[in-house]
């Protein structure tokens, strides 16, 4: 599988954090898929070679479902085949005459701000004028989606705590640690290898991305006059598994009749909350291949219905090149629990590495609040073995796949030449925030206008329907098994 994904989706990197299937179990017109194992050569060596006839099967595609059905990986092969999440797709769908609508990733921009020497800012209207000039109908921020996952990411959490501190003894087993949902790297991980055991301390709370597309498809589309049959929705992200995040049918629903028109336009139509995904090296691909002079762009107003812009043009969100989790829920958790609000930057501590830092809250000299950042699967697997045993002692956990989180996605811009990846990061981490007002999440007007027409308040039935997910474990075949043993 490309590098472009994260570990825990490859199987051709020997030096992977996890220890994946080495052969896929899925059939192919009928031949079961084989490896050869180091043991196997080394038995095999000094046996006479047999003429072998070259195969004359066809070639195979797989496509994204497939990726997360299967229980290892579906194929070694370098490249596997995106057919609908590609720029080829992109165009064709822009040339059609859809109503393309194109949501930004916060990490996606402070990648292109890097590369061209431009604020975030800058980036967004340049982007707004190069899409809309393709074709594009609108052009929204992932920064307001977002702000609806951690609001509903809270709720959760402050319910799960409360549990925790319950008589209900099987509900307080399960309830804490809360690890957050938004990596799906992390998830693919989680429901194929760790099974049932870990699913029900994850967040039930969608990523941004499938929360803004879940907005879009639901809401803003007839908000906006859009018929659903005719709305592309593409997210550009930093992340190769943002694509395979995407394809989940958990993310696709069907349209019931409306009106007079429904039972026509509408009868079995099944919608997609994402049609496509983009990653930032895609968009850098796309600019070069249309001879775009990106820096001399004009800068076009930004579409402010789903877009963290206030009344002067200013960009705002929360802090955390992750997403903020972790920093948002203990804040809100400190205060709507325990009174105490807190003021200023938050002081993260190193633990093992730089990847690993946590924070507490201490009330009477006793510590009430444990949260830490947790990324990198090495770190990662030290905690789901603490979980397993019954030995971690975190109340919340901002969980994600990639070391130093999603500006070091697989789909962001390289290095250039002479440039180290830690000096990249660190000049991503610099810009991120840059020109960008930090804002509390319950405070932005977008997000309360989308609960006032649309999903009533946080943790409600509607909130529930539309911005949480389920997780599940993916069961692996006798043959998988035995074939893995």
């Amino acid at each position: 599988m490309s590098e472009k994904f994260s570990p825990t989706l490859r199987i051709g990197d020997l030096n992977d954090y996890i220890a994946p299937s080495q052969g896929c179990i899925v059939s192919l017109k009928g031949l079961k898929a084989t490896t050869t194992t180091k043991q196997d050569k080394i038995e095999n060596q000094g046996k006479a070679a047999l003429p072998i006839k070259p195969s004359q099967t066809e070639p195979v595609k797989i496509s994204l479902k497939d990726c997360l059905a299967c229980s290892g990986c579906i194929t070694s092969a370098e490249t596997v085949m995106l057919e609908k999440q590609s720029l080829v797709e992109f165009l064709s769908n822009l040339e059609s005459g859809k109503a393309v609508i194109i949501s930004f990733s916060a990490q996606s921009r402070a990648s292109l701000a890097v590369h061209f020497g431009l604020s975030p800012l800058q980036v967004f209207r340049k982007l707004t004028t190069f899409f809309k000039s393709l074709g594009a109908k609108v052009i929204f921020d992932i920064s307001c989606s977002r702000d609806l996952s951690l609001i509903e990411a809270c709720n959760e959490f402050v319910t799960r705590f409360k549990q925790h501190h319950s008589s209900d003894v099987e509900g307080r087993n399960l309830s804490l640690p809360m690890l957050s949902s938004a990596c799906p790297g992390w998830i693919c991980y989680a429901e194929k290898t760790l099974g049932s055991y870990i699913l029900p301390y994850i967040s039930s709370v969608k990523s941004p991305q499938q929360a803004i597309g879940a907005a879009i498809k639901h809401h803003i589309c007839q908000k906006m006059g859009f018929k659903l049959d005719n709305v592309y929705h593409v997210t550009v992200m930093p992340c190769y598994d943002k694509k395979l995040e995407a394809a989940r049918d958990d993310f696709v629903f069907s349209v019931e009749p409306q009106g007079e028109d429904g039972p026509e336009d509408y009868a079995s139509l099944m919608v997609t909350e994402v049609d496509s995904v983009l990653t930032t090296g895609e968009v850098l691909e796309l600019i070069q291949l249309k001879s775009v002079d990106f820096k001399a762009l004009e800068e076009s107003p930004l579409d402010r219905l789903l877009t963290n812009v206030d009344e002067e043009g200013h960009l705002y969100g929360v802090n955390g090149s992750s997403g903020g989790y972790a920093e948002t829920i203990f804040r809100f958790a400190a205060k709507v629990l325990f009174g105490n609000e807190i003021e200023g930057p938050l002081d993260f501590k190193t633990i093992r590495n730089s990847d690993f830092q946590e924070i507490n809250l201490e009330v009477e000299g006793k510590t009430v609040l444990k949260f830490a950042l947790c990324y990198g699967f090495r770190n990662l697997q030290n905690i789901v073995r603490k979980i397993k045993i019954g030995k971690c002692d975190y109340h919340f956990l901002e969980v994600m796949a990639c070391p130093s989180g999603c500006l070091n996605g697989g789909g962001q811009i390289k290095p250039k030449a002479g440039q180290s990846a830690k000096n990249l990061i660190q000049s991503l981490e610099t810009v991120y925030m840059e020109d960008i007002f930090v804002a509390n999440p319950f405070e932005n007007p977008l997000i309360k206008d989308l609960y006032e027409e649309w999903l009533g308040e946080p943790g409600s039935e509607k909130a529930r329907r539309h911005i949480h997910t389920a997780y599940h474990p993916m069961v692996k075949s006798i043959a998988a098994d035995l074939h893995n043993w």
